[in-house]
């Protein structure tokens, strides 16, 4: 009756965002007076999650799970759900989860509650706390399923170190038939990913070129940040649509996020308001995203961003 968890994992580390739904479930397997049980598919040292209070792992290791499938993955959670007699199974707002998690909520026949902020306000009936219409309103939301799915929101619960000690268990799934044949995969090498950033960075069109985004780069590279841009960006070629932030793109809860000379189109900020502070640097003091920033500046971004680098620099060489 434990606490069920997908802790993801890329090329064999955990991410991020496993640590927090790790921690998430722990305290939920408190309020259940209850354990947590992490799966881990390809995962290498699995040692880590004992920092976040998982008390047993089922790890999964098959090289045809290495590219990211959904209904597979959502097929081997399932049954690891099942073995543990699970009735709270915890996943991740990150891209993968949000494929994932509507076909493992049919699979459990379970109620899945998305952007979920906190732990459960009760148990008996479940209620968590959700964000909605876009972060900008709180929904109470009650599962009434045996079985409940909850997506945490990135950034919302943090890391919350509870020294356990685990359990490992290799667990061998049966791995059904998907239709998919993934033939490659792409990926950035020696970047800050957006999705696993604390910090990003993004640029629009104010920028007036591509020529221009070493800066962009060079201040990301001082903040160990991840590099966006607007959508118009994308379009026009600037930047790769991978880049792309917003409601259309890739949504970005990060603790600190930078706009420069971006307007603030509303599905811009859509996508970007989960975001604890936001800055922004523009020329138009009137551009829409001075509303919905915590700190603004009115300036040049070819002006204001060498002198932030140069500062931020010089504060580094001090600590």
């Amino acid at each position: 009756m434990s606490v069920l968890v997908y802790t993801e994992s890329d090329q064999g580390r955990f991410k991020k965002i496993a640590f927090e739904v790790a921690s998430y479930a722990k305290a939920v397997a408190d309020q259940l007076g209850t354990t947590v049980t992490a799966i881990t598919i390809n995962a290498g040292d699995t040692s880590e999650l004992e920092t976040y209070g998982v008390s047993k792992v089922l790890k999964v290791s098959n090289p045809s799970l290495d590219a990211f499938n959904a209904k597979i993955y959502a097929a081997i959670i399932k049954q690891a759900a099942d073995k543990e007699g699970a009735k709270v199974v915890v996943v991740s707002s990150s891209v993968n989860s949000k494929y994932l998690a509507p076909l493992l909520s049919i699979n459990l026949n379970a109620g899945y509650a998305t952007n979920v902020l906190e732990t459960p306000l009760s148990t008996a009936p479940f209620v968590v706390k959700r964000s909605a219409f876009t972060n900008k309103a709180y929904e109470m939301f009650q599962i009434n399923t045996d079985v409940k799915l909850l997506g945490v929101s990135k950034n919302s619960f943090g890391l919350k170190e509870n020294k356990t000690s685990a359990t490992t268990e290799d667990f061998s799934p049966s791995i059904p038939d998907s239709g998919i044949k993934v033939e490659s995969v792409d990926k950035a090498s020696n970047k800050v990913t957006i999705a696993d950033a604390e910090i990003v960075v993004s640029a629009g069109r104010g920028l007036k070129g591509p020529e221009n985004w070493g800066m962009i780069e060079e201040l990301a590279d001082v903040l160990g940040a991840a590099t966006a841009c607007s959508k118009p960006v994308s379009d026009l070629g600037w930047r790769p649509h991978g880049e792309h932030v917003g409601q259309t793109g890739k949504p970005v809860a990060a603790n600190l996020y930078i706009a420069i000379g971006i307007s603030g189109a509303i599905q811009h900020l859509a996508g970007i308001n989960a975001s604890k502070v936001k800055v922004v640097i523009n020329t138009d003091p009137e551009a829409p995203f001075f509303k919905a920033a915590d700190y603004g500046v009115v300036g040049d971004a070819f002006v204001v961003v060498p002198q932030l680098i140069e500062k931020l620099k010089a504060f580094k060489a001090q600590q």
